[in-house]
């Protein structure tokens, strides 16, 4: 008899890994899909963040695909600016009786570029007066002022442009400070001495 409870007891061991085997493949094949199905997902969340970045970049290049193109037209307009001031301070230009023709004609062109830039989105930065930001501003100079306000704009040396939200070019500018008394009164010491 024993021999046939140990062949009964063998025969039940293994009945028993049987059904547990079954279990492990199920759960494995459970897993399987899981990851399968984990990585489907991933992957299709990884094309939709693609399509918004390309969608992103096709918007930017129309909108600002015209940038160092903008940029560069910007040399055009400071160099009428410069012309239109060096006209009117030569002296033997000043004698022409045709000068105001001439600067006219400069002004219009000057007016025109001016126009096309404002259809393109291509600002002027508005400075005097306005407090320094480093975002849109280059200090150029520190000037001594008691009627404006410390970091307020005082002077425009070069003017700033945006294209659309897009800095284009910062504006060159000088920014108030107060007087030094100490300065003050070194100048008066000297000035005494």
């Amino acid at each position: 008899m024993s021999e046939n409870n140990e062949k009964n007891k063998k025969i039940d061991e293994g009945h028993q890994k049987k059904p547990s085997e079954k279990k492990v493949e199920e759960a494995t094949v459970e897993q399987k899909l899981k990851e399968t199905e984990d990585k489907l997902l991933r992957s299709l969340a990884e094309i939709e963040n693609q399509r918004r970045r390309f969608e992103k970049e096709i918007k930017d290049a129309f909108e600002f695909g015209s940038f160092n193109f903008a940029k560069e037209s910007l040399a055009i307009l400071d160099n009428l600016e410069r012309a239109k001031n060096a006209i009117k301070n030569d002296e033997v230009l000043k004698l022409n009786k045709d000068l105001d023709k001439f600067l006219e004609n400069i002004s219009i062109i000057e007016k025109d570029l001016i126009s096309i830039f404002e259809r393109n989105k291509i600002t002027k930065i508005k400075v005097i007066g306005e407090k320094f930001d480093p975002n849109f501003h280059q200090a150029m100079a520190e000037i001594e002022d008691d009627k404006s306000g410390e970091g307020t704009i005082v002077q425009e040396i070069q003017c700033g442009y945006m294209l659309s939200e897009r800095l284009l070019r910062p504006a060159l500018v000088g920014i108030a400070k107060k007087k030094n008394s100490k300065n003050e009164e070194k100048n008066e010491k000297k000035d005494n001495k």
